[in-house]
């Protein structure tokens, strides 16, 4: 319920800032609404404060996670047998 509550009053306040998860929540608010930015947002904050106590971490707002199922840029070339 609290991370709910701080959600709201961090989307209805989304405008006045410049950060990169007021700029997120901007465009989500206007693609969904604020109940359902509001829900997006505790989630997000939900899923970074386990990993922070999961992996022992200070927070950076900076940090962007590798993903794994991105191509890593290297081509490989298939030959046909």
């Amino acid at each position: 319920m609290l991370l709910i509550q701080g959600a709201k009053s961090a989307v209805m306040t989304a405008h006045k800032r410049t950060d990169k998860i007021s700029q997120w929540l901007v465009q989500l608010l206007a693609r969904v609404g604020w109940q359902k930015a509001a829900v997006a947002l505790a989630n997000k904050n939900a899923r970074i404060v386990w990993a922070l106590l999961a992996k022992g971490r200070a927070f950076d707002p900076n940090y962007v996670a590798i993903n794994p199922g991105k191509p890593c840029g290297v081509t490989l070339a298939v030959t046909p047998a």
